[in-house]
């Protein structure tokens, strides 16, 4: 296997020290008001000594009501940052550095967790402690609520959220901030015209469309340190018939790197339940050498459980988030390296080899 994903990344002023990082991972572990629990410590702490370059916290709601469900993390109460400021010490720590994906869930919001009654398609009403959603059209995703479509005032409302949460974000301590732009939220759905009918300035063609996540990305980089870098996780495509194609996001990833983002996180689907599941191992990095053109680095999640999927990293992009395989093994980049134990687990598991 190359080393090349066991290299350090520079982004900005910080330096990952390899490029296999852990995926954010919802885990509705929050408590009442949002703040993470020693659930969050004990499995963000595991897998930063677990050999991971990079900690991806979680998919945090910049607002109450822009989370996916009551069991979310927040960052938009000073209790919240003072939780975050505990996950972030722990894994930089443990020598990974620490990372938080911030969310705005526009109308996938207000569902039960995937465990409970019928799960993420279950909506939670207001009277059940849920809330109205926002989106860019009264356009419902499967069976949860019928959006509100969004006005001028609340488009800065949300701009305003996200400028406190980057603010709170580097209070907590971490190092890289991500907006999750993909997988049907807010961003993804004003991207794509199967959920963005507006016939305003922020809908029409594909500038039109764009219009608003770019002022949801100029909120975040001018309150987020300029030393600090920051990604956004990106739809490759919506795999559907007259959705979003990779042409139409390669010309979003080029404003985007000229708005300074520095990383694109690559997914691609998820806008409706219906769209199309891509379950080849790698599948979302093999669009990495298109979106390379576009300016930022690239990094890709998707389909990466095997240690020898690693050796295609260099080719196709420059960085791998990886977490199912993480759920199931909070060691797996340990294992995956494949260097003498003694040289690079926890010196507190030594003996154990």
């Amino acid at each position: 296997m190359s080393d090349t994903a066991w290299t350090p990344l520079r982004l900005r002023d910080v330096t990952v020290p390899n490029r296999v990082w852990l995926s954010p991972m919802c885990q509705y572990s929050a408590d009442s008001a949002g703040a993470p629990t020693d659930w969050h410590l004990a499995h963000y702490a595991s897998r930063a000594a677990g050999g991971v370059g990079l900690v991806m916290v979680e998919c945090t709601g910049v607002a109450p009501d822009m989370r996916t469900t009551t069991r979310d993390l927040g960052l938009y109460t000073r209790k919240q940052v003072a939780g975050h400021r505990r996950l972030a010490s722990a894994i930089a720590s443990l020598g990974a550095v620490p990372a938080v994906q911030l969310g705005v869930a526009g109308r996938k919001t207000s569902h039960g967790a995937p465990w409970d009654n019928a799960g993420a398609r279950h909506a939670v009403p207001p009277a059940e402690g849920g809330w109205q959603p926002l989106a860019p059209s009264a356009l419902p995703f499967a069976g949860l609520a019928v959006p509100t479509e969004m006005t001028a005032w609340d488009g800065t409302r949300i701009l305003e959220d996200l400028e406190l949460a980057a603010r709170n974000a580097d209070r907590a301590g971490y190092q890289v901030l991500e907006l999750h732009g993909a997988n049907g939220y807010l961003f993804h759905e004003f991207l794509s015209p199967l959920a963005n009918h507006r016939g305003d300035e922020w809908g029409g063609n594909l500038a039109g469309r764009m219009r608003f996540p770019l002022e949801m990305v100029r909120a975040l980089r001018t309150s987020w340190p300029e030393d600090k870098p920051l990604l956004v996780r990106l739809p490759a495509e919506d795999l559907l018939t007259d959705g979003l194609t990779t042409d139409d996001m390669t010309a979003v990833a080029t404003r985007l790197g000229a708005e300074g983002v520095d990383m694109l996180d690559l997914s691609s689907g998820a806008l409706v339940p219906e769209a199309a599941r891509l379950t080849e191992p790698l599948h979302n990095a093999h669009y990495g050498p298109r979106f390379r053109t576009a300016g930022p680095l690239v990094a890709a999640s998707g389909a990466i459980s095997e240690p020898h999927h690693l050796e295609a990293v260099p080719n196709l992009v420059d960085a791998v988030l990886v977490g199912r395989a993480m759920l199931r093994d909070p060691y797996w980049a340990l294992r995956a390296r494949g260097a003498d134990p003694l040289e690079s687990w926890p010196k507190q598991y030594h003996r154990a080899f």
